[in-house]
């Protein structure tokens, strides 16, 4: 059983994602979640109407011990299975000037994006230069390309997972496994659901807020073998905004 995870899957992005690599591959979907089960099943009855399998994986991303225990027994339990695609997409947001920004708001956002990425990518790694080929996908942030006022915690997460992401590709690149960036700018979810949608569009040379869909077409592109020369890449999605 090949598989695709999913971190932070139940909602927005990840949710499109889910679907979409439901659509394009036959992957078994693993839909990782931390808090909203309702939202995780939601996404896997949808993953299951497209006639495609799935189930939904309960750890919070930051908590490394958690990650380990979780995704240990999952694999005892499942021992034929192959995760194959690791799509890195859990991320929070305590925007917040910095001069007023409590240590707690700069490490629970940079403990989820950063470190959610190494524990999560980092239980697989091996498994995957065994096995000679893999696509990690990490879900970055027009924020960490260009820097974002307002949101320095979250800046900094995105823009050093650019970083390892360009770092790791060049590791594993031998064994056929590729390490991209997507960095998604202003995109209609839960994200963004309190910005100013009608200011802020005016900022973006097309005019309007990304759906989650046209993210998750690249993702899925990416998590092909169409996609076998394309390593160390960020590729933007921000509708001119910034690249």
């Amino acid at each position: 059983m090949k598989c695709a995870l999913i971190t932070g899957g139940s909602r927005g992005i990840g949710r499109a994602i889910c679907i979409q690599l439901a659509k394009d591959t036959d992957y078994h979907i693993l839909i990782n979640y931390n808090s909203n089960e309702q939202a995780a099943l939601e996404t896997l009855k949808e993953v299951e109407a497209l006639g495609n399998s799935g189930e939904i994986l309960k750890f919070n991303v930051s908590d490394a011990e958690q990650v380990n225990s979780t995704l240990d027994t999952w694999q005892t339990n499942n021992p034929d299975a192959i995760v194959e695609v690791i799509v890195n997409n859990a991320g929070i947001t305590k925007d917040g000037l910095f001069m007023w920004m409590p240590s707690e708001d700069w490490n629970s956002v940079i403990n989820t994006s950063l470190n959610g990425f190494y524990n999560v990518t980092h239980f697989f790694i091996q498994k995957l230069l065994r096995n000679r080929y893999g696509r990690i996908i990490n879900i970055a942030s027009v924020s960490g390309v260009k820097g974002t006022a307002g949101q320095a915690n979250y800046s900094a997460a995105k823009g050093a997972l650019i970083g390892a992401t360009k770092a790791l590709a060049q590791e594993v690149a031998k064994r056929k496994i590729t390490v991209n960036a997507v960095a998604p700018g202003f995109i209609k979810s839960d994200m963004t659901a309190e910005l100013d949608e009608k200011e802020l569009k005016n900022m973006i040379p097309m005019n309007r807020f990304g759906e989650a869909e046209e993210v998750a077409h690249v993702v899925s592109f990416l998590a092909s073998k169409k996609a076998s020369y394309i390593t160390g890449e960020v590729i933007n999605i921000n509708g001119g905004i910034y690249s």
